[in-house]
């Protein structure tokens, strides 16, 4: 359609990425579809853009209280994310679209459902409070999108999304997007997709791959200071701060403040007024830190972050991989720097495990803890661009203790894994 190509153009985008190119014609014919891609990929546009059409050459008059397409998201940052990208590629048609989100005032969402719309956003909370209330009803719903489905599961969605299911009609589409397919994920995907077309798309080079990583051995009370002596001495634009607890975001942020370093918190515990706000300077480059939990974060597409920092390392190696692709969205690199106290040791053997490559060290600060890099077994080496392939750490598929080996089964793993592919490409 000419409206949707120039939306597209007026994006400044010219060619679509490979899921894109995919995924978009299946849709287009009314094909269930199971998509399975990294954050960065292009993905929103992948189903926006076939639904703008579906809906414009298919208008009919709304009805009150009632939908054709629900688009269901984990977060609220995530939700509003796909609502603008509803509302940019959509500019020069005529339809509505609604985003629901708990966090903030119902009175405003619930005069935008009421009257009838044609896409409705949402996170599955605040959706099924409006729908128990009898505001807005989706039984009439055309197209079901599930965005981020690991996620659901991750964040104990799981029974909110099947309620969510069984108030939808059997007949309809439904798009499935995951960024994973772990055994959970594709057992989900069966009950809610009916001959699904299965998509995954892998990008030429991984992005863990693309991004250079460092990790920083470091003791815990130590690493405020080395976090405000990188900032302090290098030329870092915009920067991505990763903590594990909500009331150590709020204490890094002061921290860094007390030396002139523009940073704000983005968590659970900030009214959603307050994260958006924080979010909105951080794209306009007014906040040079954000530091963030990894609920919060999630579904954060901001261009040109030039460094993710995770002060604390993850508990799970996926989570390692989803937070310095903040870095290194569609085709970009990026860089990503981690600190690691000797009580992480584990933390980082599991995610070089899981990534195969080896971290490179920096022993380039004060700050450096002989005791954690000892603890971790990591020889004293140069940090190359992006890491290096491990050829032990590659062939390797079991940990190195028992605490591990009850964490990360490996072969279970793989061998689930190679379920899934072969269950859908029948």
């Amino acid at each position: 359609m000419p409206e949707l190509q120039q939306a597209v153009s007026d994006r400044g985008y010219h060619t679509p990425t490979p899921i894109q190119e995919q995924v978009i014609q299946h849709l287009l014919n009314r094909r269930d579809l199971i998509g399975c891609a990294q954050t960065g990929t292009g993905k929103t546009a992948a189903f926006v853009l076939p639904i703008l059409q579906y809906l414009t050459k298919n208008s009919r008059p709304r009805v009150r209280g009632k939908n054709r397409v629900l688009i269901l998201a984990p977060t609220r940052e995530l939700a509003a994310q796909i609502g603008d990208s509803v509302k940019n590629y959509g500019k020069y048609l005529r339809g509505s679209c609604a985003v629901v989100f708990g966090g903030v005032g119902q009175t405003p969402q619930v005069r935008a459902v009421s009257r009838g719309v044609d896409i409705v956003v949402a996170t599955p909370g605040r959706l099924l409070d409006l729908a128990n209330q009898g505001h807005i009803k989706l039984d009439e719903t055309e197209i079901f999108v599930l965005d981020e489905a690991d996620r659901m599961l991750d964040m104990g969605f799981i029974n909110d999304v099947k309620r969510i299911v069984a108030r939808l009609p059997k007949k309809r589409q439904t798009l499935f997007f995951s960024a994973t397919m772990a055994p959970e994920v594709v057992k989900l995907s069966e009950k809610i997709v009916n001959e699904p077309v299965f998509i995954s798309v892998t990008p030429d080079k991984p992005a863990v791959e693309r991004i250079v990583q460092k990790v920083f051995f470091v003791e815990k009370n130590r690493k405020d200071a080395l976090l405000a002596q990188l900032l302090e001495a290098e030329h870092w634009s915009r920067v991505l701060v990763f903590v594990q607890m909500k009331h150590s975001a709020d204490r890094v942020v002061k921290k860094l403040q007390a030396r002139n370093v523009s940073a704000t918190a983005i968590h659970g515990n900030k009214s959603q007024g307050a994260r958006t706000e924080a979010l909105a300077k951080f794209k306009l480059g007014q906040i040079r830190v954000l530091v963030a939990t990894d609920i919060a974060a999630r579904g954060i597409d901001v261009d040109s972050i030039s460094h993710v920092i995770n002060y604390d390392l993850p508990n799970t190696p996926e989570t390692y991989v989803h937070r310095i692709g903040r870095t290194a969205r569609a085709s970009a690199g990026g860089d990503a720097v981690s600190f690691c106290s000797p009580p992480e040791r584990d933390c980082l053997r599991a995610i070089e495990r899981m990534i195969r490559l080896e971290i490179g060290v920096d022993h380039n600060h004060p700050f450096h803890s002989q005791l954690a890099q000892d603890a971790t077994g990591a020889a004293a080496r140069p940090a190359p661009r992006g890491g290096r392939p491990n050829p032990k750490i590659a062939a390797s598929r079991k940990p190195a203790d028992k605490n591990q080996r009850r964490s990360m089964p490996w072969a279970k793993q793989q061998k689930n894994k190679t379920r899934g592919r072969k269950r859908f490409s029948r």
